[in-house]
């Protein structure tokens, strides 16, 4: 590696709009992210829940005669 051309390298503070924070390496020494692996619902498992709703209520309105 060459040396001076490349960014200091930090421990950073990532801060979630959910309230959870973590610790990770980057070159800023604080991150704000909206979403994390604690709130985005892929990882919650609310996905399939707000999915199947949809069909479930689609199925309902065409079968409710």
């Amino acid at each position: 590696m060459k040396a001076g051309i490349h960014p200091e390298f930090h421990e950073a503070k990532v801060i979630c709009g959910c309230g959870n924070t973590f610790t990770t390496g980057s070159t800023k020494t604080e991150l704000r992210v909206d979403v994390c692996s604690k709130c985005h619902p892929f990882f919650t498992g609310r996905q399939r829940d707000i999915a199947a709703g949809g069909r479930i209520e689609k199925f309902n309105k065409r079968y409710a005669k």
